[in-house]
């Protein structure tokens, strides 16, 4: 089978000159997985082609790549090799548990718009968030959706309108939150991060810093958070030109991150 994909392949290539071919090479082994879980099923008789013997996938099926190379025979054709896994994998596991922290919110419409974004869906995030928004009950709801909206406007490269959102998550936070809260300081945090990608730095640095100086009193002094507030702080004054003070500020999440992370750890 494998001889008559990479026939197929060959073939387009020849016809397509400006493409490159990739093949995957599935290896499925049920001993592996649990098909409870990951189901999967042969669906020869009920395919126009039973001669390429395919198999239906449920959509949340997961591979995990083993090899990527290059076919010696043709330097346009690459083969992928895959084996079929699922959340008995332990590195798959924690990565699913990761994304279901990441994806923040209290209703399942507020996790979907944030996994929207996660993955560059824009319109379509804008639009559902724009529909809570006119539902949104509560401060702590609307001050979630400016921010999300901030978010999805930076990532847009849209920074005044980013700004605008994520300025008003901030007004209704330092409103209902204590001055030291860590809310807060990612929200200054983001708008920082705005500035920096504005070309703003002094503004940028004004923000980082009011972030910092949150997150000093708020978390010990060994926490990953405080390295990422130092680490914008020196890549501010890099841009500003200061490298003596960017090379100084370097230094503290260094030692932060040693302190607070395995040296295992890709940070």
């Amino acid at each position: 089978k494998q001889k008559v994909a990479t026939s197929f392949v060959q073939g387009t290539l020849v016809r397509n000159p400006d493409i490159v071919g990739v093949m995957f090479i599935m290896t499925i082994d049920p001993s592996k997985i649990s098909t409870s879980i990951t189901p999967f099923a042969m669906i020869d008789e009920h395919s126009a082609l039973p001669q390429e013997q395919e198999i239906l996938f449920t959509m949340h099926t997961v591979f995990r790549v083993l090899e990527i190379k290059q076919m010696a025979e043709n330097s346009r054709l690459w083969e992928v090799q895959l084996t079929i896994t699922d959340e008995s994998d332990p590195q798959l596991a924690g990565l699913t548990d990761c994304i279901k922290q990441e994806a923040q919110g209290t209703t399942g419409w507020y996790r979907m718009g944030h996994l929207m974004l996660k993955v560059g869906h824009f319109d379509q995030a804008e639009e559902l968030y724009n529909e809570l928004l006119e539902s949104a009950s509560t401060d702590s709801d609307r001050a979630f959706i400016y921010h999300q909206l901030g978010w999805l406007k930076d990532d847009q490269g849209k920074y005044p309108e980013a700004v605008k959102f994520y300025e008003k998550s901030n007004k209704i936070l330092e409103i209902s939150l204590p001055p030291t809260h860590p809310n807060l300081a990612s929200s200054y945090n983001n708008i920082g991060l705005v500035y920096k990608n504005m070309g703003d730095y002094s503004k940028a640095l004004e923000f980082y810093e009011k972030s910092l100086k949150i997150k000093e009193k708020a978390l010990p002094s060994n926490h990953p958070n405080l390295a990422t507030s130092y680490n914008n702080i020196a890549a501010v004054y890099y841009n500003m030109g200061d490298p003596s003070k960017a090379l100084s500020s370097y230094k503290r999440p260094v030692e932060t991150y040693k302190a607070a992370l395995p040296p295992n750890h890709p940070d």
